[in-house]
């Protein structure tokens, strides 16, 4: 059974307690990812094998960037469309959310010469910010959002950077982008959450597993 601890903040009234206890590795350029339940297969960037959804807003600065972005990409993926699945959703600030492509099982940004993000990269080599253009989704996991709860990615626990014993904690790890995404308010709130749990950090054992939320 999940456990929520209270927060202190107008839409994000509780946070799902395990976000101060386990741990992420924040390296991921250089950690090998693994996939915990398939013999430990690699698989680079495995969290982002499915695409993500991006707000709608999200999709429109992408396409604002895209020469840029197409420049980075495989051939084969330049010209496509890189977004499907468009749909309403009250949590994200447009009220609706697009999700990236997944091809051959990444994600059609992942596509490049390079490791990581082709939009992140895009970024870096052109010197624009990428808050408001990468998606939320992706920069906040393993952490993720429901209307009034901030919460764990059910397949965070799938793969290897879980089992990090020396790495932050999910909170630790993504208390600046919480801010960047929702206020520093937030971080205020489950900063407070946090001193008040006084719980110490943990890290998963290798077959364990947590609850997982209901879908």
């Amino acid at each position: 059974m999940l456990t929520y601890v209270p927060v202190e903040h107008p839409r994000f009234v509780r946070a799902q307690r395990d976000i101060f206890t386990q741990r992420v590795t924040l390296d991921c350029m250089n950690h090998t990812c693994r996939l915990v339940d398939d013999n430990h297969r690699v698989k680079l960037e495995a969290c982002c094998q499915y695409g993500a959804q991006a707000d709608l807003g999200e999709r429109e600065r992408i396409i604002e960037h895209a020469e840029q972005i197409r420049a980075l990409l495989d051939p084969d993926v330049r010209d496509i469309d890189w977004f499907c699945d468009e749909g309403i959703d009250p949590d994200f600030p447009s009220g609706g959310y697009v999700r990236t492509r997944s091809i051959d099982e990444r994600c059609v940004f992942l596509h490049q010469d390079q490791r990581g993000c082709a939009i992140h990269r895009a970024s870096i080599e052109g010197g624009w910010d990428f808050h408001g253009v990468k998606p939320g989704v992706c920069r906040l996991f393993p952490l993720s959002f429901e209307t009034d709860a901030i919460v764990i990615s059910d397949d965070y626990q799938d793969y290897s950077c879980a089992y990090v014993p020396d790495a932050p904690t999910l909170y630790r790890g993504g208390r600046d982008t919480l801010a960047a995404l929702f206020g520093v308010e937030l971080v205020v709130a489950l900063d407070a959450a946090e001193a008040r749990l006084g719980v110490a950090n943990q890290t998963l054992i290798p077959g364990e597993k947590l609850a997982r939320r209901a879908p």
